[in-house]
């Protein structure tokens, strides 16, 4: 082996210690600081009451969180899995390219270090949905890729289960799977790839038949959200392709511009049929996204599991200089990151007290303060005007809050857990914090009185509604969340509703 060779093997093996010690330190120290988020007690709710599935999304989120929450309800204990993802993808990238991929170490290393400094995995330590997605998505299209080289029939039902249990994560695994048939229609001899993708889908297949019982039998829930009542508002907007363009641009400039201009050796690659799985595995995904974005905001966590498979055939068809200088450019930028962390931890949070945000600012890295000065009341339900503030304070204050109102599309699994009907005659206390309309409490209270409490600087509103009329919140309030969120389509059959069987027996949801 020449001095040239093992040089750069070394350098290499440096870049992806370096960044796997320095990204996953700063990582962990955001993990400790940062308080729980709204996305993050949402699905801990879930967690706490496991089930086979919830409103929002399939349900492998809460399952995670029900193996961790008996465990600690430490926020870093919590998001121990998001934590170590970046690691686990890393080390994932580094056995396949050698192992199965016949690239060098070098080249392995390079693409691990590139994995870990993708702009996202330096700070994302949140506990979501995507957690378990990524994780799912990135074993699915390993296991497809080296079956589609060495022509495994087991190696393709098991992509399949993975492809499964990323799509009990998040619908977003569909466009894994719209990569694989891409694969089979776009390769030669396509004809013979259609068993392949039929031992797939097998494999797949238990966990899409689960998640279909599930909404059969829960107001088509995951599908109506998904699919009808996010989208609301969607449409034309000169700024939707722009914010995917910077999106796109935050998370892989350097990798999507070094993929252009080594279009020619990436398509070289292709003949390989394991190859050619890795490319259209990101490829598809995000063409799509470029199709949608006129009409849809794409978020930036969307993106986010086709990334390491961008990396994976950046570093199979690159040579190793190119992929260093990618990783210049992403460690350069990742200290940025850590930069702007340490200095933002270091502002106080009054500071911010002249900008519109600071109330929201208070009671999430306030909470426990809020929470204290909530004590006198613990003689009330606890109740908030939106699912956000409702599922932080539930977790701070180890008692749920349930959502008082229509609220709106998102986060609807407060109407499996509360039950309007057993509030009959109770005092509610709401936690608001924006001044309340007494249109919005009035008529569904005997009497209601309105307080305010000062927390760090800022007012939260509270609302304290004695002997609540369910009969008048039925007519008020759940019968227009009814006809806005749970009108299921007549084609969709219905084996239950939750919604309509508690409070509109009889009605189906209005079909």
């Amino acid at each position: 082996m020449s001095v040239h060779t093992v040089s750069d093997e070394v350098r290499a093996h440096r870049w992806f210690v370096g960044a796997l010690a320095g990204t996953l330190l700063f990582r962990t120290w955001l993990a400790v600081v940062l308080p729980f988020t709204g996305d993050e007690a949402y699905f801990l709710v879930w967690g706490q009451q496991p089930a086979l599935g919830y409103y929002d999304h399939p349900p492998m989120i809460g399952w995670l969180l029900a193996l961790l929450a008996p465990v600690s309800g430490a926020e870093w204990v919590l998001r121990l899995p998001s934590l170590l993802l970046p690691v686990a993808l890393a080390f994932g990238t580094r056995l396949a390219l050698t192992r199965w991929f016949a690239r060098p170490q070098a080249s392995a290393d390079l693409a691990a270090a590139l994995v870990l400094l993708v702009p996202m995995n330096v700070w994302n330590v949140l506990i979501t949905t995507d957690t378990p997605l990524v994780l799912f998505s990135f074993i699915a299209i390993l296991l497809f890729a080296r079956a589609a080289q060495d022509r495994s029939g087991a190696g393709f039902f098991l992509a399949g289960v993975c492809l499964g249990l990323a799509f009990l994560s998040k619908y977003f695994a569909v466009l894994l799977g719209l990569g694989m048939v891409a694969w089979a229609v776009f390769g030669r001899g396509a004809r013979s790839r259609w068993p392949a993708l039929g031992l797939v889908a097998l494999g797949a297949l238990p966990a899409g038949l689960l998640n279909l019982y599930w909404n059969y039998e829960a107001c088509w829930s995951n599908v109506m959200f998904n699919a009808i009542n996010r989208h609301e508002g969607a449409g034309l907007g000169w700024t939707n392709p722009l914010l995917f363009i910077a999106a796109m641009a935050y998370l892989a400039a350097p990798l999507l511009w070094s993929a252009w201009k080594s279009r020619g050796a990436i398509l070289a690659t292709l003949s390989d049929p394991g190859h050619r799985a890795l490319a259209f595995a990101w490829l598809v995904p995000f063409a799509v996204f470029a199709l949608l974005a006129p009409v849809k905001k794409i978020g930036l966590h969307w993106l986010l599991s086709f990334v390491p498979l961008l990396v994976l055939t950046l570093a199979i068809a690159l040579p190793q200089e190119k992929l260093v200088r990618c990783a210049r450019f992403l460690a350069a930028f990742a200290v940025l990151h850590v930069v702007v962390a340490v200095v933002l931890a270091a502002i106080p949070l009054e500071a911010w007290k002249s900008n519109r945000l600071y109330s929201r600012l208070v009671l999430q890295f306030r909470t426990a303060e809020v929470v204290e000065k909530l004590a006198p009341y613990r003689g009330y339900v606890p109740a908030t005007d939106n699912y956000t503030l409702s599922v932080i304070l539930s977790y701070y204050a180890g008692r749920y809050h349930f959502v008082f109102g229509a609220g709106t599309s998102h986060a609807r699994h407060d109407d499996i857990v509360t039950d309007m009907r057993r509030l009959e005659g109770r005092d509610i206390l709401i936690v608001r914090r924006d001044p309340p309309p007494e249109r919005d409490y009035l008529p569904y209270f005997k009497s209601v009185e309105f307080r305010t409490l000062e927390v760090s600087g800022t007012t939260i509103h509270l609302v304290l509604g004695k002997g609540f009329d369910y009969a008048a919140y039925r007519e008020g309030i759940l019968k227009e969340v009814r006809d806005r969120w749970y009108r299921i389509p007549a084609l969709l059959p219905v084996g239950a509703c939750y919604f309509c069987e508690k409070y509109f027996p009889g009605d189906a949801c209005g079909r």
